[in-house]
């Protein structure tokens, strides 16, 4: 099916490269101390941009799927050995509900609404984004809450997206599948003759894993020194 619908593993390519590029340079400021300022301006908004569109395209791929408990598990275990690994390295900002970890849980979500007409699946996902700032201003005592956005004093995770507000892009993600891919075909007529975007989009999952170990590991090589954390 997605060899068919290339136009999907394309965009989701460009993320790739563009979370390559973002991670590249904060790597940069976070290990070596370059003078970057990653957390705003040109560089949070390339962060930004690749995130929303990992989580649209997951949205879109998840009306394809027969089975997105199963798909959502495994991604979710992934987002699991990031969060060991990065504990490894780093015991005070590891990443506790990352990337991975939001997309895991939304994919398993889903299969309690995947039937829902697209309409109410725009509304609900409007309606999650709204309450975005509301819960980021709330904080709690109970430690546990942060996949939902309700984070405890004193909460660090260098990577962090709760399902509230980020559920409902995914939501909005469906509601594009259901709209424009009820036949599951590509929308466009012709196939690209560079393969290069899409096949990254389709093994984007595994790019995601290994490509932080080869950054880091290039980044040693060259800076001559292990990257240390902040």
């Amino acid at each position: 099916m997605r060899n068919r619908l290339w136009e999907i593993d394309s965009i989701r390519g460009l993320a790739i490269l563009l979370m390559i590029v973002y991670h590249f340079v904060y790597n940069l400021a976070v290990f070596y101390q370059f003078p970057i300022a990653y957390t705003q301006g040109f560089w949070f908004y390339i962060a930004r941009t690749a995130a929303i569109t990992f989580m649209l395209t997951a949205g879109v791929s998840s009306t394809f799927s027969k089975n997105n408990v199963r798909r959502g598990r495994s991604v979710f275990l992934y987002g699991l050995i990031i969060t060991a690994a990065t504990y490894l390295f780093d015991p005070q900002a590891y990443i506790k509900f990352g990337i991975l970890h939001f997309m895991g849980t939304s994919m398993m979500l889903y299969f309690f609404l995947q039937k829902q007409h697209p309409g109410l699946l725009i509304v609900l996902g409007a309606v999650i984004i709204a309450l975005g700032p509301a819960v980021q201003i709330i904080q709690t005592v109970n430690p546990y809450l942060f996949p939902l956005g309700l984070t405890a004093p004193g909460f660090v995770s260098a990577d962090f997206y709760p399902l509230i507000p980020w559920f409902g892009v995914f939501l909005w993600g469906a509601a594009l599948g259901k709209l424009f891919y009820k036949d599951k075909k590509s929308l466009l007529p012709f196939r690209p003759r560079h393969r290069f975007l899409p096949v990254l989009g389709r093994y984007s999952l595994y790019i995601y894993l290994l490509h932080q170990p080869i950054l880091l590991g290039l980044l040693s090589v060259i800076m001559s020194q292990p990257p240390l954390p902040s």
